[in-house]
């Protein structure tokens, strides 16, 4: 091996280092994870999404970084936590529930993506359903169209039925939105 060229190669090999430096101080993409309950209690939840995240090519520590914070069933954590997100800078946040709203408004320029919230466009957090608008989409378990399927089931099976009785929790404000449409489409039913 000539001199020139042994040279070379150590002077490249004395820049690995650096490179491999430099490879790791690039930033990843950060997904902060607002668990509404326990880590026990998402962890399967926690565990298929990381999944899926790596089946997109998304590889924790290698092009994607995980914030993971638990509200532990205090609401009064989501908003800390959704504050803590922002100042982090994360790129986006996921949550469900409760946590979207404070997570909205302790991060209203950051991205919001839900897993499930109950009425979104009720509660204000989206515009609509089908163009939510702002930096806030997930999905919604709205069923008051499954609820007024099952009354016209109901009055097909016993048409004769007069009364009918739902047992719901009226301190929920799912079940109240439900409820208000059930009545109207009662009356269109039992006339």
């Amino acid at each position: 091996m000539k001199r020139r060229e042994f040279i070379t190669l150590l002077g490249g090999a004395a820049a690995w280092p650096l490179a491999a430096r430099a490879q790791r101080t690039e930033k990843l993409p950060i997904v902060g994870i607002l668990g509404t309950s326990t880590p026990a209690a998402w962890s399967q939840w926690v565990a298929a999404f990381v999944q899926r995240m790596r089946e997109l090519g998304w590889t924790e520590g290698r092009t994607i970084a995980f914030e993971y914070r638990w509200g532990e069933g205090s609401g009064e954590r989501y908003f800390e936590i959704a504050a803590e997100f922002a100042r982090l800078k994360v790129d986006v946040i996921v949550t469900t529930g409760n946590a979207t709203a404070e997570a909205k408004q302790a991060a209203p320029s950051t991205p919001i993506v839900f897993a499930v919230a109950n009425d979104p466009v009720g509660t204000g957090l989206v515009a609509n359903l089908a163009r939510p608008g702002g930096n806030i989409t997930g999905l919604s378990n709205q069923a008051v169209d499954l609820a007024s399927k099952r009354l016209g089931l109901l009055q097909e099976l016993l048409p004769t039925t007069r009364t009918v009785g739902i047992l719901a929790n009226v301190g929920y404000s799912p079940t109240l939105l439900e409820i208000d449409h059930l009545r109207k489409v009662a009356s269109n039913l039992w006339k």
